[in-house]
């Protein structure tokens, strides 16, 4: 049935009058006679009585007008909500990021939930390489993610990080002297993999070697054996900031110790939300510029 009859039927009922519920709908009084009689005759109910003292309710007008309003705040609420899934303001963003954006991907997800409340979100702790085979399988709509990607991912280059050492004590022990002394702390090859390739790189270009390794599961791990004294780590200078007062970084040079840090997505997945989200950020960035 036309929701544009019910909704003259609730209008009717609460003006009382034609004169007035016409003016309300913005139509002629004949056209709303129309609609109401069209109305009827589909239930085949009389919803009006006609007098000298205006329009009233039959007993059959009285106990379906409850049952239009209900109609007509449903199809209202249906239609906001079907403008929030168009404009991508409703449904799941799953996302991932690495240690580069360990700081950076949790703030974007607050800011997009504070601008989009009606999507739900997840955020999963996930390596590159891992995330790069989600974006295409469609387990993930986005990630943060060393950049560039390869083919088909589309990316957006956000900002860069670099490699730090990071020890117990500034004591003037140099970097290659700490890696004699103090084991290497890394992370599990399927955990870091982006990260052990490039402390590889950086140790083969300066031809460093280490007296010994230890891997672990979490960066969090590694930062407190660093401070517990146990060993040493070649880690990113972004998550520097979860590492406690008394820990020492010392800088390195080469071209080894820089990485560039994007957003990507699979550009032949249509997703209007994922496109929102990665304009967000995306603005966040060239802001902070």
């Amino acid at each position: 049935m036309n929701t544009r009859l019910l909704k003259a039927f609730v209008t009717l009922a609460q003006a009382g009058n034609y004169a007035e519920a016409a003016d309300t709908l913005s139509i002629s009084q004949p056209a709303l006679t129309k609609q109401i009689s069209l109305l009827e005759s589909r239930l085949n109910v009389t919803l009006f009585d006609r007098g000298r003292h205006g329009t009233t309710l039959t007993p059959g007008g009285r106990r379906l007008l409850p049952e239009a309003e209900k109609v007509l705040r449903q199809m209202t609420a249906f239609m906001q909500h079907a403008s929030q899934v168009e404009k991508g303001g409703e449904g799941l963003l799953a996302a991932g990021f690495g240690l580069s954006s360990f700081t950076f991907a949790p703030q974007c997800i607050a800011r997009f939930r504070a601008a989009y409340p009606g999507v739900d979100i997840t955020l999963e702790d996930l390596p590159s390489a891992v995330q790069y085979d989600m974006l295409q399988s469609g387990e993930l709509q986005t990630g943060f993610v060393r950049v560039p990607p390869g083919a088909p991912l589309s990316y957006h280059t956000l900002f860069e990080d670099e490699l730090v050492c990071v020890v117990p004590a500034d004591d003037g022990t140099t970097v290659a002297g700490w890696l004699k002394q103090k084991p290497l702390l890394r992370l599990y090859p399927d955990r870091g993999r982006g990260l052990n390739a490039q402390t590889d790189r950086f140790l083969d270009e300066n031809q460093l070697y280490t007296a010994s390794v230890q891997q672990s599961e979490d960066i969090q791990t590694i930062v407190a054996l660093v401070a517990a004294g146990v060993g040493v780590a070649l880690l990113p200078k972004s998550v520097m900031h979860i590492a406690p007062p008394g820990l020492k970084t010392l800088p390195l040079s080469g071209k080894a110790t820089r990485w560039q840090v994007g957003i990507a997505w699979d550009p032949r997945k249509e997703d209007l939300i994922r496109d929102n989200f990665v304009r967000m950020v995306t603005e966040m960035t060239s802001s902070a510029d």
